[in-house]
């Protein structure tokens, strides 16, 4: 109540009034505002542009498998990062952005086998394709709220995977694989392995990791700048009341599409650079709610659901027991759950989350503080 009563006699000053239950003292003009970011903004730019120069250079002096592992690396990431702005932010929980991938991955198959299309420029059309899939899919699963969402999304994404396993000349339901002359066929390979006089494979992987960490550094710049915007200020009213956000004016439909589709947008851009990597593609792979859902939404709770840090940290943990665990057949499945209970139950908010509060730590700032303005 006392913060009604401020906000209150904030409005009456502003009408030249005195505050309800206030004396009549001499008007004041007081004004609110509200802020964004830390005190180290600057210097955390500058480390991370000196991070992103060091990782463009690090292809010079690393070995061929740590180029491989942060490929990997890059591009859950991103994927986390998408399904953190829809389910962290937006408040929607999907279970079917494997959808995406595959629409995405089928995409640069089609257009690079058929159509004779650079991969890069088929990386971008594959986002754009799976963004316009993404508006007849929002239409539909939009009708549904909490766990039908999410169940209504993973029945989409078997709809989809369905229906391109019926395309005889994508393989199939058993898929096919890129022809040589398309995965050495990337812009700029042959120019990578005389600079770094190493062989076509080498130089691929090499070009690969170019475009998987200028989309990774390109969607959480993109995801930052949202969060920092009026439509973050706007997926933050929807995520915590949808009827509250309605009521000062948040059009919850139209600000819910656009992320759904922008988050459809990315993945299908990952997609492709996931398949063109790999250099081969079936429905059951590229739709995998396992791989391209289940362990991104592990990512992300791990490490902090509603954070830009969380899932970068997630991501770092999920590898290592990727790494190290996997070998362990069922055992590995079975300690990445029991890792995301126990994060679940002693630290709610991810392992970012309980070292933000913690120790007061925050590399992306991107909320809201209301700050009380009183001229002179």
């Amino acid at each position: 109540m006392d913060l009604f009563w401020k906000v209150s006699g904030l409005q009456q000053n502003r009408n030249g009034k005195a505050p309800v239950g206030g004396s009549e003292d001499p008007v004041v003009t007081r004004g609110y505002t509200s802020q964004i970011g830390g005190g180290h903004g600057r210097l955390l730019a500058v480390l991370a542009i000196a991070l992103v120069g060091l990782l463009i250079l690090l292809p010079t002096f690393a070995t061929r498998n740590a180029v491989q592992d942060l490929i990997f690396i890059f591009y859950m990431l991103a994927l986390a990062q998408y399904w953190n702005l829809l389910a962290g932010y937006a408040g929607l929980v999907s279970v079917g952005q494997q959808a995406f991938v595959g629409l995405g991955a089928y995409l640069l198959f089609a257009l690079t086998i058929f159509g004779d299309v650079d991969p890069i420029l088929a990386i971008i059309l594959a986002g754009a394709f799976a963004g316009l899939c993404a508006v007849p899919t929002a239409f539909v699963v939009f009708r549904l709220r909490g766990a039908y969402f999410a169940i209504g999304t993973w029945v989409m994404a078997e709809v989809y995977r369905l229906v391109l396993a019926q395309f005889k000349s994508l393989g199939g339901g058993t898929g096919t694989s890129l022809p040589p002359s398309v995965t050495n066929g990337v812009f700029g390979i042959e120019w990578v392995r005389t600079a770094f006089n190493v062989r076509t494979p080498a130089a691929r992987d090499i070009v690969t990791y170019w475009i998987a960490l200028a989309l990774v550094v390109g969607t959480v710049f993109a995801v930052y700048w949202i969060l920092r915007s009026r439509r973050g200020l706007a997926l933050a009213a929807i995520r915590d009341s949808e009827v509250a956000s309605e009521s000062v004016g948040i059009d919850n439909f139209r600000t819910k599409f656009w992320v759904f589709v922008f988050a459809a947008i990315g993945t299908g851009m990952v997609g492709a650079l996931i398949y063109l990597q790999k250099a081969r593609i079936s429905p059951d792979a590229a739709f995998s709610v396992l791989d391209w859902t289940a362990y991104v939404i592990f990512i992300v709770v791990i490490g902090g659901i509603g954070t830009i840090e969380g899932p970068i940290v997630g991501v770092i943990i999920f590898y290592l027991m990727q790494t190290y665990l996997s070998s362990y057949g069922t055992w590995y499945l079975i300690l990445l759950g029991a890792l995301a209970i126990v994060v679940m139950l002693f630290a709610p908010k991810g392992i970012w989350g309980y070292v933000s509060d913690r120790w007061g730590l925050v590399l992306f700032p991107v909320r809201r503080k209301l700050k009380v303005t009183t001229p002179g």
